[in-house]
């Protein structure tokens, strides 16, 4: 038997993915662009057992077993057993042939927006080449279980090219800056509805590619932003960084609304921060905090540091709550939530009708926001973790 436990971590993209050429191969019709989260507080831990005594391959999600013939999960199999090396415990030959038990669990709302695909699908493909001894590069594999999870691979800021071959092979994830490279660069994430959403991103984008006529405007777009991003990363140039995530979210939305029928991932408590993220900007006379949003109500904000405490003490004076861990991973959080509102927020209350009484907000900052996907960051083991999810029981 051999068993291996990874972590992996959320990716939250500043050029979004949304639709796809060919729907087998998961290859987008854009490239995209996201910023990896450090998995302080947002992750998934997969566990997979490979044995010959097992006599099936199976599954367990968040403590439920689902179904593991879901054609994505199979072709990650298929790939998997494909590639696989050899190991002192069998030869390549006999390893393909060992039956799997995966467990794995998300320490964070599931299919609520906040990119668990990405995370789910990277800690399954990861913890399998483990298993199975792949080598070389994975994203590929990762891609056609989730595309965006393909972009989780990698630490830092990632591009997932679009590629031009048939068979995808240029498909594939490219780290364009290390986890090191803005150490000023901070991300709040802010959780307004953790509940399942009801169009998923799969059956959304099929619909926008099939319906929408603004959906072939943004792939016109998207080349010449993604160069823009590329540089406004390089440079460190927050400005044009914040400008281009912000106005790449709005027309991913944009597109969503222009998709038959409608689909309308934000609600009224997203529009509110998106309010206050734009008068924040215009109080500090630049722009200083960057919205945008996945398929899904759940604002990300990318900030730097400086911007941190001011903003997140205008977020809970609007959206307050006595619930413990309201507010995670934040250097001394009773100052900071302790903070007077800065000049120019004293007459927003007029403006944003209702904005204490509106639904539940949850932000939690993800301090020291990147991470690298190597190893010895995964919190990687030759053993089995049983322990995780103490209920399951194996045959």
């Amino acid at each position: 038997m051999i068993a291996v436990t990874c972590t992996a971590p959320v990716n939250i993209a500043v050029i979004k993915y949304w639709g796809k050429r060919d729907e087998k191969l998961i290859l987008p019709i854009n490239s995209s662009l996201s910023g990896t989260l450090n998995q302080n507080d947002m992750k998934t831990t997969t566990t997979v057992v490979a044995s010959p005594d097992f006599d099936r391959d199976r599954i367990w999600l968040n403590g439920r077993e689902e179904d593991i013939q879901s054609e994505r999960i199979q072709r990650v199999l298929d790939e998997i057993r494909k590639r696989a090396g050899d190991r002192k415990e069998a030869s390549k030959e006999k390893l393909s042939t060992y039956k799997v038990h995966i467990v794995t669990v998300n320490n964070f709302p599931t299919a609520a927006g906040l990119a668990s695909s990405a995370s789910g699908y990277c800690c399954l493909v990861y913890t399998l080449a483990q298993v199975f001894q792949v080598s070389g590069d994975i994203s590929t594999i990762a891609r056609v279980g989730s595309g965006s999870a393909c972009r989780s691979i990698y630490g830092g800021w990632v591009a997932w090219d679009m590629g031009n071959e048939i068979d995808g092979s240029d498909s594939r994830a490219r780290q364009v800056a290390d986890e090191h490279h803005w150490k000023e660069m901070r991300v709040l994430v802010l959780v307004v509805n953790d509940k399942k959403k009801e169009t998923s991103s799969t059956a959304g984008m099929q619909n926008s590619v099939e319906t929408s006529k603004l959906i072939q405007e943004r792939v016109k777009i998207v080349p010449g932003r993604m160069a823009q991003m590329e540089k406004s990363i390089a440079d460190r140039d927050y400005e044009t960084f914040g400008q281009l995530t912000m106005r790449d979210s709005d027309d991913f939305h944009a597109v969503c609304a222009d998709t038959q029928p409608p689909i309308f991932y934000m609600n009224e408590t997203s529009k509110r921060v998106v309010d206050i993220v734009k008068r924040y900007n215009r109080t500090c006379g630049k722009t200083s905090a960057a919205y945008t949003f996945d398929a899904g109500p759940n604002p990300v904000i990318y900030l730097l540091e400086e911007h941190v405490s001011p903003l997140l003490s205008i977020l809970t004076h609007f959206f307050p709550s006595d619930e413990k861990n309201y507010v995670r991973n934040v250097p001394d959080v009773e100052n900071v939530l302790k903070r007077e509102l800065p000049k120019g927020f004293e007459d927003i209350e007029k403006r944003v009708d209702g904005l204490k009484s509106g639904p539940d907000l949850r932000p939690c900052l993800r301090h020291r926001s990147f991470c690298v996907m190597r190893r010895e960051s995964l919190e990687w083991n030759e053993k089995y973790e049983l322990q995780r999810m103490p209920e399951i029981k194996y045959n």
